[in-house]
């Protein structure tokens, strides 16, 4: 995972032209279009650097594209260069106000999930490198089915935006492991980026393309201690005796009258075809969960995806411009209105204050 970490979240959830109305609103007419016209050049700067920036992305990033053919990739073997392009993605992620989830955010997604109920197995040996990436923590309440018919309101965290990277193993590594390379889902040694919006804080690992549905501990014992323990006692009180004394009469060479057992193998058998379709209910309750995920991380990659890959970097850049130019506005603004010199705590207070006061954002 990349070693380096971002400092606290610092996302502005308003957009530019409304931050920048807001700051104008109280000034005359000829200071208001000064304003306007600062900020367009200070846009069209930041659009500049963007513009640089996705250059060496795109450079960098060519021999790692899974989207692009074998031979262009092979192409751009040694003149990408890694190091560089993680530098690159890392300035942007900063810039756009992205922050590192941190490894206990993401063990805590794999022992609670909000809205599906399953825990999920993620072999992350097939990653030489990964990252998760978030901005715009925010809270909802969804309504969820308990019990087939019983609705509870759960209230979740959620993150605005999501980025995951991740950096596959080549192809040796997964030759070692005797899978056939050329039947898998992706590219060995390639860099694979994307982006979702909307996604709930505890199924952060449902965005993992290798995450695999698992029965939980819950699970497993509502599906084997009821199987394991009726099915025994089942057998112990009525069929096995039944069968004993069956076999008895054969080997002492008495007629063997069903009708003296036929009850008891009748209501053992009975017994364990009930036991059998509980089992097969809490079975199929597991699938239906399988099933709601697979829908859930159908929507995800159709409704919820913003970009793929290098179509990632043009989502990611126009967010950083966008947050530059944000905090741009409302630092020379804040400046500009002040009696006296500030230092940038108090700079950082001023602005959170009118932010808690004229637009009640934290």
């Amino acid at each position: 995972m990349f070693n380096k970490k971002m400092a606290r979240e610092q996302y502005i959830p308003f957009d530019k032209e409304f931050l920048l109305e807001q700051q104008i609103s109280t000034v005359t007419a000829e200071e208001a279009d000064g304003y306007k016209r600062l900020f367009d050049i200070l846009e069209h700067y930041f659009h500049y650097e963007a513009f640089n920036l996705i250059r060496t992305l795109k450079h960098n990033y060519a021999a790692f594209d899974p989207d692009i053919s074998e031979k262009e990739r092979t192409d751009f073997l040694g003149k990408s260069d890694l190091s560089q392009f993680k530098k690159s993605l890392l300035t942007v992620l900063e810039r756009g106000n992205y922050s590192l989830v941190e490894q206990s955010v993401l063990d805590a997604a794999f022992e609670e999930s909000d809205l599906i109920g399953l825990q999920m197995a993620i072999d992350f040996n097939d990653f030489n490198d990964y990252g998760l990436y978030t901005r715009g923590l925010k809270k909802k309440t969804e309504t969820v089915t308990k019990f087939f018919f019983w609705e509870k309101n759960v209230a979740f965290e959620y993150y605005d935006r999501v980025l995951i990277y991740l950096k596959y193993n080549d192809a040796t590594y997964f030759k070692g492991k005797k899978t056939n390379v050329d039947k898998l889902p992706f590219s060995p040694d390639s860099i694979v980026l994307k982006i979702f919006k909307n996604v709930p804080k505890n199924d952060l690992e449902t965005i993992f393309p290798n995450a695999i549905p698992k029965m939980s501990t819950i699970d497993k014992l509502l599906l084997w201690v009821p199987g394991i323990a009726g099915g025994i006692s089942l057998l112990s009180a009525k069929v096995i005796p039944a069968l004993i004394g069956m076999y008895k009469e054969y080997k002492s060479g008495v007629l063997i009258d069903i009708s003296i057992h036929k009850t008891a193998l009748t209501q053992g058998l009975i017994a364990l075809g009930i036991l059998g379709g509980y089992l097969f209910r809490q079975y199929s309750n597991f699938v239906n969960k399988k099933i709601k995920f697979a829908k859930m991380l159908s929507d995800s990659l159709y409704f919820k995806n913003l970009g793929n890959n290098s179509g990632a970097f043009y989502s990611l850049l126009n967010s950083s411009e966008e947050e530059e130019l944000k905090e741009t506005i409302l630092a020379y603004t804040f400046l500009q209105k002040s009696k006296k010199p500030l230092t940038a705590n108090e700079l950082d207070n001023q602005i959170e204050t009118w932010f808690n006061n004229s637009l009640q954002t934290d």
